[in-house]
């Protein structure tokens, strides 16, 4: 019991983990420095992992990476967003 706890609390963590580097790109309206191969990686690794989730119909994996998957396509998105406007 305990550890599934400490699981959901890790993934959530780990998940939040995304939307401080969004917040960083939107705030400073520029992406540079961002890798859009790293966040393309993450985008697809946590929408693969939140399918798992239900596969397996574990709320813990899909909690936490739905999360992950907001905040990677997020930041991924803001990426190609401001790269695409400095062109």
């Amino acid at each position: 019991m305990y550890i599934k706890i400490l699981v959901s609390l890790m993934g959530v963590l780990m998940s939040i983990g995304y939307y401080p580097q969004a917040y960083i790109i939107w705030k400073n309206k520029s992406s540079q420095g961002i890798s859009i191969l790293t966040y393309s990686i993450f985008s697809v690794g946590t929408f693969v992992w939140t399918i798992y989730g239900f596969y397996l119909r574990d709320v813990p994996i899909i909690l936490s990476f739905i999360l992950g998957v907001v905040g990677s396509w997020l930041v991924l998105g803001l990426t190609l967003y401001y790269k695409r406007k400095k062109i």
